[in-house]
């Protein structure tokens, strides 16, 4: 089986900065068709403008996908360009602190929308193209979804409440939809990554002078990550290399969840 994913077409969401922007970038370097999505316009067309327009595998789109419409528009700017969809990447996500004594705090309901919800019905939509354009498949493979998650999902800080709540959902989602879509040939899979350099880190680290040297302490390879790095990750999950993987999380934080203690903020 091969690694290689040139000439699929892949949705990569929140790819106009971090983790995202990394995936996509790599893929579309891989030799594959790319729609880079993000709700952040300005962001996105700064990072990708001049590539956007160079490169003939490369499309943005802007748009919120927590609405309906929108993923429809992102499904039908995808089939315009490329005809079809192969790969779905789910890296949109949203980090926010809770307070877990205050009613009024809204962080659950915001993060379990942007981080499970919207994942979930760009999913839904997306599977449905895979299965219409694979025709009578006969449980053939015929696509893949690789969301983004966290190793918040398994770890206990307050601060992170709806975080690590959103983050664990995603995770039992993306077992739930593996099952799911398996009769169809829809493989679904997820990468948690930690010790990454996302951009919810790199603010968090504007704010904390003390986190990057607790977060190396308690990371045995003893550094953080490029955002690069988690993407051979999803391309493996991606690629007919992985074709008999599903509904599995792969870890990718330098060994950190081995023996981080939950003091130590889940980035």
């Amino acid at each position: 089986m091969s690694f290689s994913i040139s000439g699929k077409t892949a949705i990569v969401t929140g790819a106009a900065n971090g983790v995202g922007l990394a995936i996509a970038r790599h893929f579309a370097e891989g030799g594959a068709n790319v729609v880079f999505a993000d709700m952040d316009e300005k962001t996105l067309r700064a990072q990708m403008g001049e590539e956007a327009d160079k490169e003939p595998n490369i499309r943005l789109f802007a748009g919120d996908l927590r609405k309906k419409l929108t993923i429809t528009n992102l499904l039908s700017t995808t089939i315009d360009a490329f005809e079809r969809v192969d790969i779905l990447v789910n890296a949109s996500r949203q980090v926010m602190t809770t307070d877990p004594l205050d009613p009024d705090d809204t962080s659950m309901d915001e993060l379990l929308q942007q981080n499970m919800l919207t994942a979930m019905r760009v999913s839904q939509a997306v599977a449905r193209r895979m299965i219409k354009q694979a025709g009578k498949g006969g449980g053939a493979a015929i696509g893949s979804i690789v969301n983004i998650s966290s190793i918040a999902s398994r770890r206990t800080h307050a601060d992170l409440l709806a975080y690590s709540v959103s983050s664990a959902a995603l995770d039992q989602l993306t077992r739930s939809l593996a099952v799911a879509f398996a009769p169809h040939g829809i493989r679904v899979n997820a990468v948690a990554f930690g010790s990454v350099m996302s951009a919810s880190l790199k603010g968090s680290l504007k704010d904390d002078d003390d986190m990057r040297d607790a977060i190396l302490e308690n990371t045995p390879l003893h550094r953080i990550a490029s955002p690069g790095e988690v993407s051979d990750a999803v391309q493996y999950l991606a690629s007919d290399a992985a074709g008999f993987v599903t509904g599995q999380i792969i870890t990718v934080d330098g060994g950190r969840t081995l023996i981080d203690p939950a003091c130590v903020s889940a980035h």
